[in-house]
């Protein structure tokens, strides 16, 4: 059980990140990828490892 509002908050968030995610795999699985959403997935991908250099030099 959570303790906190932000904790709380969090998990939520979490939650509903999967539940977009599993959303945009069944849509995937049923309608295919095209070009455009391998771009964005990409570039998603992108961003997200430079920030995880950001954050990684900033806690070491």
């Amino acid at each position: 059980m959570t303790t906190s509002r932000g904790h709380q908050g969090a998990h939520g968030i979490g939650q509903v990140e999967e539940q977009l995610n599993n959303q945009a795999q069944a849509a995937e699985q049923i309608q295919g990828s095209n070009k455009t959403d391998q771009a964005i997935i990409a570039a998603a991908n992108e961003h997200s490892s430079e920030l995880d250099d950001i954050i990684e030099r900033g806690t070491t």
